[in-house]
């Protein structure tokens, strides 16, 4: 693809070749990290989030309402995950870049992928509110995987015009071109970015050749997928539409490949509607019917008494833009549609039996258990050659036998998650967040992470690990939300 240099995609009938001095690139920095158990490896095995390279996925954890915000990395083991064996990183750090700041948001996103060609995984962190001299808000910080990981340097990346507000609000690194190496896009709050691949510089951003963004949307993620036969990934771009009487929710899609970039842009949903979202926890991808395409999952908490899901199936032709939606009074899905439960606040694929078809986990973060008020609670519906299942569906909460903890009210269990194989026995497991945690004696919504092991059956509390900020060194800070994110 040769592209054609824009300043933005909400920046109409403007285009300027982007020459922008680079901030901030720490080519051999020394991350504090030592003596922390990092496990290393000596060669890479290129799983997209194996950071070490010792062939075992890893946990990325954001918690960007802290001090600025945080990336926890709990390393993955033939045992599963445990805080001994972990790295967190902020913009405190020696070798990263920038400082941190109360309004940052660093770790506001999360990814991860090759991006320097070296075999290991790459952490790639958004920091929406990051504040640059004489720049709009928004940085991305890549901090490199290896043997040793994180200790052979970070880059940031920084708005690359004046129109790139928020930069980093979203990210993925995913094959946008078709050329069987996966690119870097950003997304701010009305642009969307991309980088060739080995030119992930700060002079690097390309926009779309074609402006596809209306100027009233505003952007909070963006999602990179399989989802049609085009060669290439195509994007799922979600967040607000805001007019002057309204702000409602929008998503939409932008076909990757070869062509003029921008010039196959459709709208999938938008409004109070069935399949549109706004917030990233709710939108995640894989492919649930085992054909070769992703599908899309979008969970809408405003559709349908207590929330709801869609389910929308990748094919060469591309996503539909209906599909299937489903409620907590669907024939075989556990639980009752009532008012308030944010049924689809947080949504995660993956394969947690091992049979070769994604699996779907679906939140409700403020559904009520045993009386007690917005404890939250987890499903899992399996994949099939058929689709989506709710056959033989499950549900877990802190009442569940085996989940750590208890069902106190305003814990919010479910509001984040995240489906990866993080033992290596070819199940995914579920990380799963609850924001309003309280860690005793005194904290209040200092948040906090589970991970359920996957078995062929599905998805089991026995063993299950829980850990909070104060497991990884952090004192109990009221309102830290820790894991308010997971990597996608």
């Amino acid at each position: 693809m040769t592209p054609k240099l824009r300043t933005g995609v909400g920046s109409p009938d403007r285009s300027t070749t982007l020459r922008v001095r680079t901030l901030a690139v720490v080519t051999a920095a020394v991350l504090a990290v030592a003596g922390l158990g990092v496990p290393a490896a000596a060669a890479p095995s290129g799983l997209p989030d194996d950071f070490n390279g010792d062939g075992y996925r890893d946990l990325a954890i954001g918690t960007p309402k802290a001090s600025g915000g945080t990336v926890t990395v709990v390393f993955g083991s033939a045992s599963g995950v445990s805080p001994a064996r972990s790295v967190s990183i902020t913009q405190n750090t020696p070798g990263i870049p920038g400082t941190s700041e109360s309004e940052d948001k660093f770790g506001d996103n999360v990814t991860s992928g090759d991006v320097d060609g070296d075999g290991y995984a790459d952490l790639i962190i958004g920091a929406p509110g990051e504040r640059i001299t004489d720049r709009p808000t928004g940085s991305v910080t890549i901090v490199r995987g290896g043997a040793k990981p994180f200790a052979t340097g970070a880059q940031m990346l920084t708005a690359p015009t004046a129109e790139a507000h928020a930069f980093g609000e979203g990210t993925s690194f995913t094959d946008l071109d078709g050329d069987g190496d996966a690119n870097l896009v950003v997304v701010g709050s009305n642009s969307f970015w991309w980088y060739e691949d080995g030119n992930v510089t700060q002079d690097g951003a390309l926009a779309p050749k074609v402006n596809l963004l209306p100027a009233n949307v505003r952007l909070y993620g963006v999602v990179g997928g399989n989802f049609s036969s085009t060669g290439s990934s195509d994007y799922v771009l979600h967040g607000q539409r805001i007019d002057t009487n309204s702000t409602t929710s929008y998503v939409g899609l932008l076909r990757g490949g070869s062509g003029d970039l921008g010039s196959a842009y459709s709208v999938l949903a938008e409004g109070a509607t069935a399949g549109s979202t706004a917030w990233e926890p709710a939108v995640s991808r894989g492919d649930i019917n085992g054909d070769g395409f992703d599908d899309l999952v979008t969970g809408n908490t405003a559709v349908g008494l207590g929330g709801s899901f869609t389910v929308r199936y990748g094919r060469a032709a591309g996503l539909p833009a209906a599909g299937t939606t489903y409620t907590q009074n669907s024939p075989g899905v556990p639980g009752a549609n009532e008012e308030f439960d944010s049924f689809g606040a947080a949504v995660a694929v993956g394969d947690a039996t091992g049979d070769g078809y994604a699996d779907l986990a679906v939140g409700a973060s403020y559904e009520d258990v045993n009386d007690r008020r917005n404890v939250g609670n987890v499903v899992l519906l399996k994949g099939s050659a058929s689709g989506l299942s709710t056959s033989g569906a499950q549900s877990f909460h802190q009442a569940t036998t085996g989940v750590p903890g208890a069902a106190e009210a305003g814990d919010h269990f479910g509001s984040s998650l995240r489906l990866r194989d993080i033992n290596g026995n070819g199940r995914a497991d579920l990380a799963v967040g609850a924001f309003g945690e309280d860690v005793l004696p005194n904290g209040y919504d200092d948040g906090a992470a589970w991970v359920l092991r996957g078995t062929a059956s599905g998805l089991t509390a026995t063993d299950a690990a829980s850990f909070n900020a104060t497991d990884f060194g952090y004192p109990v800070v009221e309102g830290r939300k820790f894991a308010d994110v997971f990597a996608r």
